[in-house]
Parts: structure tokens; sequence; C-alpha cells
């Protein structure tokens, strides 16, 4: 997360950056009891980020504005993730200050990028903060287990592991820190909102997983070796999203087609991420492509922001 300046108003606020993320693995294992499904994914954050905006108000106003995304998909502003990690912090804590919250989309909604958890990571971080709850991170991770399987590792900040269904998190690189290269990453969506909770409930299995492809990728990075990292890319659910969604797999063809080193799925899609050699290679593909996707270059933080800055206080 990066936190930003607080805003001059009479009560406490701030406003913070909710990094999207890609899986650069991610194996599907099998569906628990619980009807969930256990994973394995190395999940890293990204330079693009929705940013959200809070202060102390005398009553509850929650705004979402666009900032070169599609909202239509965004859903009733009562079941956004923001609004319910707000209303998770204020139960545990006690809280009822209520809040104006403005939330500004840069991440495509329903695209596999993890925006709404990002957001929801996000807000239960700030609230932590704004309000000296003195709460730990493992606290913050399970109160985001409540919202979501990838809030927890949003929570956690930088590149994770996760495990179980996303609540078990550990750093993907821990004492390597300044040793894993930024990559930069071409996102290209063809403007189709996908339901992961759909694309979970009717995934069939299949190619479940990948030998090792979770230790190449980890390691080809930790070495700097981009062809060998992106040779090893896996995600369980792609096969069934590219046949249920052809403007998805379209889009997948035409970054294979350009010569990207590596290219997947974001997730559950239907966003799709191409590994690039650096800006200026991701900006040629991406000026090559039909008008109508939505796309854009940025790159890895592996690292995270999270530790790397800290929070100015109120």
């Amino acid at each position: 997360m990066v936190y930003g300046k607080t805003m001059p108003t009479g009560n406490r606020a701030c406003w913070i950056h909710a990094p999207a993320k890609i899986n650069l693995t991610l194996e599907v294992l099998g569906r628990r009891p619980d009807g969930y499904h256990d994973i394995r994914s190395l999940l890293v954050p990204l330079s693009l980020a929705d940013r959200i905006e809070i202060r102390e108000s005398e009553r509850e106003q929650f705004d979402v504005v666009a900032d070169g995304v599609d909202l239509a998909a965004i859903g009733p502003s009562g079941e956004n993730l923001v609004r319910r990690a707000a209303n998770l912090v204020r139960r545990r804590a006690g809280v009822s200050q209520p809040l104006a919250v403005r939330l500004v989309k840069r991440i495509p909604v329903g695209g596999g990028l993890g925006g709404g958890s990002a957001d929801a990571a996000a807000m239960l971080v700030a609230l932590n903060r704004l309000w000296n709850l003195g709460w730990t991170r493992e606290t913050l991770i399970g109160l985001g287990q409540e919202l979501g399987s990838d809030v927890p590792g949003l929570v956690h900040g930088g590149a994770v592991r996760l495990e179980g269904r996303g609540e078990r998190v550990a750093a993907a690189w821990p004492g390597a820190r300044g040793r894993v290269p930024q990559i930069p990453v071409l996102l290209v969506n063809p403007g189709t909102a996908v339901s992961t909770s759909e694309v979970y409930r009717t995934f069939s299995g299949g190619l479940t997983s990948a030998p090792n492809s979770y230790t190449i990728v980890h390691s080809a990075l930790l070495g700097g070796n981009l062809r060998a990292a992106a040779g090893g890319l896996f995600n369980s659910l792609e096969a069934g999203v590219l046949q249920k969604y052809p403007a998805v797999g379209r889009v997948a063809q035409l970054l294979k087609a350009a010569g990207a080193a590596g290219v997947l799925l974001s997730g559950s899609g239907a966003t799709v991420f191409a590994l690039v050699g650096d800006v200026e290679q991701g900006e040629r593909i991406r000026r090559d492509l039909p008008g109508d996707l939505w796309s854009r270059v940025t790159w890895t933080l592996p690292d995270g922001v999270m530790a790397a800055h800290g929070f100015l206080e109120p």
C-alpha cells in the first residue's frame, strides 16, 4: 500500500493507494468441504492502483469515480468491499464514526486483478492507522479472510505465496529485498466482466497443476531470469475461461503473436497479462492492439510498498 498526506479538514483524514495484483502461478488443487477450493499461488502487486480517500464526517457518504475504467459491473454500493471492510472494522473496534469515502477506480472491475480485494485490504490497513487501533498485521489478515480469498495476501503486502483458500500467506522472498527485479507487465482487458465465483463453481479440474510451476517462477525471478519465469507461468483456470469467453482468448492470442515473453490469464480473468522485456516493448505492443481494448503498461512490485513507505499520521 502507498499512504498519502492527510487532507486539510477539521476531521481526521487520509488517502491510500490499493495496488492491483497478478497471479504468476495459480494452481487449483481441489474442492474443500466448505465449498471453496484449495489453491497454491504466487501473487505479486502492481504499480496500477485504485485510490481511496477517507475522512471522518457527520454522515456516511460513499462515492465511486471512474478513472479510465467502466463501472457498469461494480454492483450496488452496499455490497462494495470497501464499505464492507469499513463496517467490519467499526464493528470489531466499537467505533461508530461515519466516514466520507471517495474511491477512484483505475483497476478494471471483474478483471482478475484483485481490485475489490485490494480496496478492502487498503481500507482495513488505513482505518487501523487512522483510528490508532494498534492491530497487528496478523489481526488484519484475519479480518481480511472474512471479506475474500485475495484480501489476506493484499493486506500482507508485497509478493506472497498463498495457500489454502488464500488464508495462508507468507512472503514469497523473505530476506531477498532488492534482489527480485521489477518486471514490466502489459495488461489487456476485452471489457468482459468475469465472475470469480462462477469460474470456480464451474471449474471441472483438468490440468490443475503444472510440474513445479511455483518453484520454476519463484527461483527464476530470484535469479533475474525473465525468460525462465515466463516459461513457468501457469493458471489452472485459464483453459476454462478462454473456452467460455472467446474475447479473452482472442486477447491472449494477440499478445502471444506480438512476441511477449510470457502471456497468462490474470486470476479468474478477464484481464490477460504479458511479461515484457521493458516498458518500451510493452508500449509498442499496446499501440498495435485494437482500440476497443482496455490496456495499461505497469510493473510488478515484488518487494511491495507497504513496508517501504510509512503511513503519514492524520
